[in-house]
């Protein structure tokens, strides 16, 4: 574990995580960089209703940026940051800006090639690392089959990088990417004000569809793959179950990051405990008494997550002078996740 020095004074942190014991609100921002010919490049557009895309984008299809972020809204996106680029070689540097901006809890692009979906991953890890943590969404390419999925979530395998499987349906049952179910997904994720609500059995609205029924079988190789299957049942789409693409660590596997609801209570733990010390000991000193105080500050945050069932529990919340530095003090503590519910399993014994 470690915490890249910087010199500005604040409040930083890291993380990690084994399989035992590791170690925000409703409608949250989406980011979305698409392919756009109308609105100029470059240029961060706040969507907040179906008929601002269109005005600011225009419609042009089952898979454009308009009706993506029509997708991330109706899931339950608050807002949406759209950076339209002229093309290709565009997406870099919308990704690079993408990662500049505040309050952002999940990006996706309108891509599905694999080297600028590995750009945009990479992006969100930066944002990440300097305290603006997010995820990004990913979508498979038109008819990709459940091999081809796994491989493209191998290569991808980061906790903050997750692929939606399989593609979706135009209004006419014509296949397409699954772009569509990707947008649907990253709103959804927006939308969840508690992190430890498993994203599986999340109804996707405003979809057509899917293009593969996928079996029991399927669904087992897709998760244990690192991919987020979607299901059409009875007209209703829905998640199976959220899963990251983290599934090695140094080529073992590894599933402590499996769940997607892992790392969605990370990124509200640690960022709550940070704005908490930085809104109360913005000017502090470096003495006992505060560092009382800070310790008291991190208990009663962790309480609050205890209670609220985001975590099961925490221990080991030690606050010390840095030896090396007067003016920092570590925080340390360690804390469990409250796992989601993904299956109940019934056994039943019968007299006859």
């Amino acid at each position: 574990m470690s915490i890249s020095v910087h010199q500005r004074p604040g409040v930083y942190s890291s993380y990690d995580a084994s399989a035992v014991v590791s170690g925000r609100g409703t409608g949250r921002m989406a980011g979305i960089v698409a392919v756009n010919a109308q609105a100029p490049a470059g240029i961060v557009q706040t969507i907040t209703s179906y008929d601002r895309a269109v005005a600011a984008f225009g419609s042009n299809g089952p898979e454009d940026l308009t009706e993506l972020i029509r997708l991330a809204l109706k899931n339950g996106a608050s807002g949406v940051a759209a950076i339209p680029v002229a093309g290709a070689e565009g997406y870099e540097a919308a990704f690079e800006q993408m990662a500049g901006l505040e309050d952002i809890a999940v990006v996706l692009c309108d891509s599905t090639d694999a080297a600028i979906q590995k750009k945009l991953r990479d992006s969100v890890i930066e944002a990440s690392d300097m305290r603006r943590e997010r995820l990004c969404v990913l979508a498979g390419a038109k008819g990709e089959n459940v091999d081809g999925l796994i491989a493209r979530a191998k290569e991808l395998n980061h906790e903050r990088a997750v692929l939606v499987a399989p593609g979706g349906v135009d209004g006419t049952g014509a296949a397409v990417s699954g772009l569509p179910l990707a947008a649907a997904v990253a709103g959804a994720i927006a939308g969840e004000s508690d992190p430890a609500v498993p994203l599986g059995g999340a109804e996707l609205l405003g979809l057509n569809g899917v293009d593969l029924r996928l079996g029991d079988s399927e669904v087992d190789r897709l998760v244990l793959g690192g991919v987020t299957p979607v299901e059409s049942l009875g007209g209703v789409v829905s998640v199976v179950r959220g899963v990251t693409t983290r599934t090695t660590t140094g080529g073992t596997a590894d599933a402590a990051w499996r769940d997607l609801s892992a790392i969605r209570v990370v990124d509200d733990v640690i960022p709550g405990l940070r704005d908490a010390l930085r809104t109360r000991f913005r000017r502090a000193k470096n003495t006992p008494q505060s560092r009382g105080a800070i310790r008291a500050q991190v208990v009663l945050e962790l309480e609050n997550k205890l209670a609220r069932e985001i975590i099961t529990g925490y221990e080991d919340v030690t606050v010390t002078a840095d030896a090396e530095d007067p003016t920092r003090c570590l925080v340390e503590f360690a804390f469990t996740v409250a796992h989601g519910l993904n299956q109940i399993w019934l056994t039943a014994h019968i007299t006859v």
